[in-house]
């Protein structure tokens, strides 16, 4: 079996691919916000950026595991998802309660998905 390691580093790898199977890390916010809408605008962006890096997209998201620290923020997050999620395609999902790394962080988001075989399926699924 042929695995391809993404945005590796001696602790993780950003993402993994193999056999047709793409598998990100959590993704956490990058911006210095403390607002959850623009958090979770920024981990989406991230998750469209790898998912695209191997071959995939947010059509192709199997599953998605999301973390929040305050499930008050569960309305807010939402609100992002659903303008970013393809009604058509929802992937199967969970959200949890959880404690975060960094204090900071106000959302973590892990996916899988499948890799496109070819354009012509990215164009039609």
């Amino acid at each position: 079996m042929n695995i391809t390691y993404h945005g590796q580093t001696p602790r993780l790898s950003e993402a993994t691919v193999a056999n047709g199977f793409v598998f990100l890390s959590g993704m956490v916010p990058e911006t210095d916000s403390s607002d959850i809408t623009e958090q979770t605008q920024d981990v989406l962006k991230q998750i469209d950026k790898w998912l695209e890096k191997c071959g995939s997209d947010k059509r192709h998201i199997l599953e998605a595991t999301i973390y929040l620290p305050d499930l008050a923020d569960y309305a807010a997050m939402n609100a992002v998802w659903d303008q970013w999620v393809d009604p058509q395609r929802a992937p199967a999902r969970a959200c949890v309660a959880a404690g975060l790394a960094n204090p900071a962080w106000k959302i973590e988001i892990k996916v899988s998905a499948v890799q496109l075989q070819n354009t012509a399926d990215k164009n039609t699924r």
